[in-house]
């Protein structure tokens, strides 16, 4: 699940103090579900732009709308009859949701709320770890399901470094050996050998450039760079 952070209250207040009418828009997805953007943080968020826009005598004034999911068009069709009459418009969706709004309005300013950290999994209400950086080549199939870019400090790729000592990261000495983990796990599943498959290194400079296309009437996938 995708997880973000609300941006700075002063961030967000100056962001949008040139406009006249703003339409702060929540998503009922994962930002609802990590407490960050659902409705009930787009009306607290309201509440205190509207209250300190106010107290300035600006003339900015924000309503609010939230759509199940801000990353689907299919959940946007509503927000055609709604935003024509906003001068600015404010997501507190992830950074996909974001950019489909200003694809769909392309003539109105928008502006994030928040911040997408991560996609990961919840611990507890508030407590989330990061487990995927969506980086488009997968090695979770040999490596036990243990993701060695989110968990192992610096990303290695292929065993441990020369700083692990008795299964512990050297950045802290309660932050576990992510390769550690990985080797335990393949031993109990009777898969170590898969441990000394060598991977070459990651190419980022194509995560930029890499989109999922689906085809809409095959549903295949192209990997277009």
């Amino acid at each position: 699940m995708v997880k973000a952070k609300k941006k700075p209250f002063e961030e967000i207040k100056q962001a949008i103090e040139g406009y006249t009418r703003v339409l702060n828009i929540g998503c009922g997805g994962c930002v609802s579900v990590c407490l960050a953007g659902g409705q009930k943080e787009v009306n607290l968020l309201n509440l205190q732009l509207n209250a300190a826009f106010s107290g300035e005598n600006k003339a900015t004034r924000v309503d609010s709308f939230t759509v199940e999911r801000q990353c689907n068009e299919m959940f946007l069709i509503d927000l055609d009859k709604v935003v024509p009459r906003y001068d600015g418009l404010m997501s507190m969706a992830c950074g996909a949701g974001v950019q489909l709004i200003a694809e769909r309005y392309p003539d109105k300013p928008i502006f994030p709320a928040v911040n997408t950290i991560a996609v990961g999994v919840d611990r507890q209400i508030g407590i989330y770890e990061e487990r995927c950086r969506a980086c488009g080549e997968c090695v979770l199939g040999y490596t036990g399901g243990i993701c060695p870019i989110t968990r192992c400090a610096k990303g290695l790729f292929n065993g441990p470094c020369g700083g692990t000592n008795k299964g512990i990261c050297e950045i802290g000495n309660e932050i576990p050996c992510a390769w550690q983990d990985i080797y335990e796990r393949l031993k109990e599943q009777n898969r170590v050998d898969d441990i000394l498959k060598i991977k070459t290194a990651m190419q980022w400079q194509n995560q930029t450039r890499r989109m999922i296309v689906q085809d809409e009437y095959a549903g295949r996938y192209e990997d277009k760079k």
